[in-house]
């Protein structure tokens, strides 16, 4: 069910908007003025007016009259529209920054033409114009900059309101709730038994805030419900980026592309199968154990599943226009969600995770899905110790975070940053578990026999080069000697 409102429901939201005593902050009306700089301008302003006054969308409306709120009609036609030989959304979206959700709406009320304009709200920063942003002050567009007060006030909400809070769908009937979200998932997830009546099914989502009801009835569907639950993430506009991608290449570059899909469904209801969908992608090897043949996969399941829920909980939701993604290579397969890490990429493995949205985090632990503690990250790097894999790679790459599991390599194959990284990592596993990295433990990690232990030592001096490692103690004798990562260097103190 795609949310495309019928109607019935956009004469009622326009009937709502007339009751207003007056234009507000966030609800402006015009009959014929539809000057594509003036419609621009007022977008900005309507969109962090709303952000202001507390309201999911602003809206600008044509057909109704200025202080007496007649229905009047309006000539207007935005399907028509055009800047130049451009459609005026196109244009209008192209100047817009950040690029967030807008809608036009034609609908017959009365018998004359009025055109809905529903505009979402600003997060995070102020929406600009042509480079300038804009706000509403009582009834009247003004430039922002003009408005240090609310300036300020803007702000304290960006700081203050998390994605899940936000609204994917408003007004949303009963019935149109339950067709929108997968609830029996929520219930099963969350081991509840499933309640008798359609107002049980809807008290037990708006408890945990999945919806909440809206000022004009029905229900508002937050980002937080939408995003875990809906049975197409499609169905709302602002989410559909969100959905995750896996693509699988042919080789090991991005030139040809063997298969490619869309796992549309919310991250809690479409995690298993999410899962199932990038392990049938992925390459398997075949062990024959006492005249049995099993299919072994070649990254470890545990290690995809924590990668694949670290990227779901702790993209950036207001990076617009991108989302979390999965990339299968032959040699590799790349791990990457929107948005800056919080805490340094060498640090991962050893540093409680700070998650931008810390609600969605909160309720996929309650449902198991992901760890109570934190990232995982070190079972991550366990498992592809356990199976001798090259050592993961974290990065951050413009405005994304990537990790990377390689593909099985004998390690006569890995080169000098392969090795480093390895031994950087286990001695960060070795420290969080209260134990070092010594020569014995890294000819295990790396499948050294003991009659080789140079080789180890080798790979130790590398380490220690390039700064990733230091002794424990700098006097012990090279038998018995400790390593620790540089950040726990007994002089480093909060390094």
């Amino acid at each position: 069910m795609t949310i495309i409102h019928p109607a019935e429901y956009l004469i009622g939201l326009v009937n709502e908007l007339r009751k207003l005593p007056h234009e507000t902050e966030w609800a402006e009306f015009k009959v014929n003025n539809y000057d594509p700089q003036k419609i621009g301008e007022y977008i900005s302003a309507l969109s962090n007016a709303a952000a202001l006054n507390g309201k999911a969308f602003g809206y600008l409306v044509w057909g109704i009259e200025d202080g007496t709120q007649a229905i009047v009609g309006t000539t207007f036609s935005p399907r028509m529209a055009k800047v130049g030989n451009e459609e005026l959304e196109n244009w209008l979206l192209r100047l817009l920054s950040p690029r967030i959700n807008f809608r036009f709406f034609e609908v017959n009320v009365d018998g004359k033409q009025v055109v809905l304009l529903e505009i979402e709200r600003a997060f995070r920063h102020p929406v600009q114009f042509q480079n300038q942003e804009f706000i509403r002050v009582g009834s009247y567009k003004k430039k922002l900059r003009d408005f240090p007060e609310k300036e300020r006030a803007l702000w304290r909400i960006f700081d203050q309101t998390p994605f899940e809070d936000g609204i994917a769908a408003e007004r949303i009937a009963d019935g149109d709730v339950l067709k929108l979200l997968d609830y029996p998932a929520y219930f099963d997830l969350m081991d509840l038994p499933l309640p008798e009546s359609r107002e049980g099914v809807l008290h037990a989502l708006a408890d945990d805030e999945i919806i909440v009801a809206a000022d004009a009835g029905g229900w508002n569907i937050t980002n937080l419900g939408a995003i875990l639950f809906a049975k197409r993430l499609s169905d709302f506009r602002s989410l559909r980026r969100k959905a995750m991608r896996i693509i699988c290449y042919r080789g090991n570059s991005r030139i040809e592309t063997i298969k490619e899909q869309m796992n549309d469904k919310g991250y809690a209801s479409g995690f298993e199968e999410l899962i199932a969908a990038i392990n049938n992608l992925l390459p398997s090897n075949e062990e024959i154990k006492q005249a049995l043949r099993k299919t072994v996969p070649v990254y470890p399941e545990l290690a995809v599943r924590e990668l694949v829920v670290n990227a779901l909980i702790h993209q950036d939701f207001f990076l617009t226009g991108s989302g979390p993604m999965v990339e299968i290579f032959d040699d590799r397969m790349e791990i990457s969600n929107p948005g800056k890490p919080l805490v340094a990429t060498e640090r991962f493995l050893d540093t409680s995770p700070k998650s931008r949205n810390e609600t969605l985090a909160s309720l996929m632990r309650r449902m198991g899905i992901c760890e109570e503690r934190g990232s995982g990250i070190d079972k991550v790097v366990f498992q592809t110790e356990f199976y001798q894999l090259p050592a993961p790679l974290f990065e951050m790459a413009g405005e994304t975070t990537r990790t990377i599991l390689f593909a099985p390599r004998p390690l006569t194959r890995m080169d000098k940053a392969d090795r480093v990284r390895a031994c950087y990592l286990h001695a960060c596993l070795k420290y969080v578990n209260r134990e070092y990295l010594t020569n014995s433990s890294l000819r295990e990690r790396f499948g050294i026999a003991p009659k080789n232990s140079a080789t180890a030592s080798r790979y130790i001096k590398e380490a220690l080069g390039m700064g990733k490692i230091v002794p424990y103690d700098p006097t012990a004798g090279s038998k018995i000697m400790k390593y620790v990562p540089w950040w726990a260097a007994p002089d480093a103190g909060d390094a």
